[in-house]
């Protein structure tokens, strides 16, 4: 039996279409990839996102970003915490992506946010992803 992990697939699609230089992808919906969106919006790494009802289950389709001349917005995206290994950050030991040109998101017990808010706020937490 085979334990998939809905955040690592979320983040493979994106890859996978990032790559391809798809102007969209698609996948099922559940609160913590709508949460993910939300911060990959906020940080300019996607266009928009959007909830689409379907008959058996939701979808999220997120519109990927890419500059003027098709270059990838997003370069390179990687899960840290794993169903097998979680890893957590205290508050002042908040990962650094590339030396802050990248965004780790974390899931505090505020809710998920970048490791820049998180610092702000003086509060650590799970390190969800990478991307930069």
């Amino acid at each position: 039996m085979t334990v998939t992990d809905p955040i690592a697939d979320m983040l493979t699609r994106i890859r996978n279409a990032n790559q391809g230089l798809k102007d969209s992808v698609s996948m099922p919906v559940s609160t913590m990839k709508i949460e993910i969106a939300k911060v990959l919006k906020n940080e300019g790494y996607i266009n928009d996102y959007a909830v689409e009802r379907g008959e058996s289950f939701d979808n999220i389709v997120l519109d990927l970003k890419y500059s003027e001349d098709r270059q990838q917005v997003i370069s390179g995206l990687k899960r840290i915490s794993k169903p097998g290994r979680r890893v957590y950050a205290r508050k002042d030991a908040i990962p650094r992506v590339l030396g802050g040109l990248g965004t780790a998101i974390l899931s505090t017990s505020k809710g998920l946010m970048t490791g820049r808010e998180a610092e702000k706020l003086g509060i650590g937490g799970e390190v969800i992803a990478f991307i930069w």
